[in-house]
């Protein structure tokens, strides 16, 4: 028997576990004996269509979510974004629910025009120096600092020094879109 066969018999009893069900109560409602199941839940008794089909509609599940899910490459497989001197390198997938990024800020001889947009972004100075103006204050961070600020406030980042400045950046989608894909 497969692996993945051995796992169904698991993943039953996990559905039936969360639901405060015996062996005896699930088996009932499915119209099959206790030791049927018991012996499924074992991965000793290879699972059929025919015997998980009434357990899952009692359960409420689909047989699908019996069987694990299948592993996809855990890899970050994106295009780097370069705009305006800046380096965006993704580091999550594209439907991530939040976007971190790795962002190269370049040194600037003028500062740049403050935005604001939707979200919330958080960073990480990863090395060099960089400046935040946010709203009517301006902030240097160095490398291991940290910050966080609602996007609406206006903004704008810089790197100072001499050198670029790589900042580890996350953002919800409103942020990563006016990140990514709109003109500076």
């Amino acid at each position: 028997m497969s692996e993945e066969l051995r796992e169904v018999g698991a993943r039953l009893r996990a559905q039936r576990n969360a639901r405060g069900w015996t062996l005896d109560e699930l088996a009932s409602r499915a119209n099959m004996s206790a030791s049927t199941l018991s012996r499924l839940e074992a991965g000793k008794r290879q699972a059929s269509l025919e015997l998980l089909i009434p357990l899952t509609r009692q359960l409420g599940i689909r047989v699908d979510d019996l069987l694990p899910a299948e592993q996809s490459d855990p890899r970050i497989r994106r295009p780097v974004v370069r705009r305006g001197g800046h380096v965006m390198v993704p580091l999550t997938a594209e439907h991530a629910p939040i976007h971190t990024y790795k962002i190269t800020y370049p040194v600037l001889t003028s500062p740049p025009v403050q935005k604001t947009h939707d979200g919330y972004e958080w960073l990480f100075v990863l090395s060099g120096r960089l400046r935040l103006h946010l709203g009517d204050s301006e902030f240097t961070l160095k490398r291991g600092e940290a910050a966080e600020f609602d996007t609406r406030t206006p903004h704008a980042m810089w790197a100072l020094g001499g050198r670029s400045a790589e900042v580890l950046s996350i953002f919800n989608d409103s942020g990563e879109r006016i990140h990514t894909r709109t003109n500076e």
